[in-house]
C-alpha cells in the first residue's frame, strides 16, 4: 500500500497544503491570503486526491502568527485522530532556511529572519548542512543584524533587515508545505506543539 503524507503549513500570511505518496509530491495549494487560514485550510484538503486523507501528517509549528499556528496544529491533531494517523511537526524557520539553500543551488549557511511583530524578528542561523546553530531569537532590529551569522538572509523580514546588516544577498520567503522534501528527515519529528518564538501579547488573568 502507499504511504501518503498529508503537509499543513498555516504560520505565516501563506496558507499551503500538499499530499505527498511514497515520499512524491502528487499534489498541493499555496496562497498568501494575509488572513482567513481558518477558511482557507479545510477547502484546500479536501481539494487533494482522496480528500488529503494520509497515514502520516506534518504540521508547521512555528514561530509565526499565534493564530495561524493554533490553526494548522489543531487541523492536524483533528484529521490525525480520524485518520488514525501519525502526526509531526517541524519549525518554519528550518523550512525558510531549506527553501533557501534550494534556490541558491548550494549548501552554504543562512540566517531566516521573520516579522514577528512589535517591531522584532525571529531569528536563527542554520549551517550548509540544515542544522540550527542557535536557538531561536526574537529581537529587535540592531540586536538581530548584530546576531547574524551567515551571508545569505531568507523570511518575511529578510529585506528589511539586509539593509541594516549591510549584507546583499536575501530572499523574500514564505513557507510551502510542498517544499518540506527539501528538509532532512531528523527535521520533521517535532512534537505537534506551537513554537510561539515570544511571549504572547496578552497573559492570562492569575487567580487572586
Amino acid at each position: 500500500m502507499a504511504r501518503r503524507l498529508l503537509a499543513i503549513d498555516t504560520a505565516t500570511t501563506a496558507c499551503s497544503v500538499a499530499l505527498f505518496e511514497d515520499g512524491a509530491l502528487i499534489a498541493s495549494e499555496y496562497a498568501e491570503i494575509g488572513r482567513g487560514h481558518a477558511e482557507r485550510l479545510i477547502p484546500a484538503i479536501a481539494g487533494l486526491p482522496g480528500h488529503g486523507k494520509a497515514s502520516e501528517i506534518l504540521v508547521n509549528c512555528g514561530p509565526g502568527s499565534f493564530t495561524g499556528v493554533r490553526i494548522g496544529i489543531s487541523a492536524a491533531k483533528a484529521l490525525a485522530l480520524a485518520w488514525k494517523a501519525n502526526i509531526h511537526g517541524y519549525s518554519c524557520l528550518a523550512l525558510i532556511a531549506a527553501q533557501a539553500r534550494a534556490q541558491l543551488g548550494t549548501a552554504l549557511p543562512v540566517c531566516v529572519a521573520m516579522v514577528a511583530g512589535h517591531g522584532e524578528y525571529f531569528l536563527q542561523n542554520f549551517g550548509a548542512s540544515g542544522d540550527a546553530l542557535d536557538p531561536l531569537s526574537s529581537l529587535p532590529p540592531d540586536k538581530a543584524a548584530n546576531q547574524i551569522a551567515a551571508n545569505v538572509i531568507a523570511g518575511s523580514g529578510a529585506a528589511e533587515l539586509s539593509k541594516i546588516a549591510g549584507i546583499k544577498d536575501h530572499f523574500l520567503i514564505l513557507p510551502n508545505a510542498a517544499d518540506i522534501s527539501l528538509m532532512a528527515s531528523d527535521m520533521m519529528q517535532l512534537p505537534p506543539k506551537p513554537i510561539y518564538g515570544r511571549k504572547p501579547d496578552a497573559e492570562p488573568a492569575k487567580d487572586s
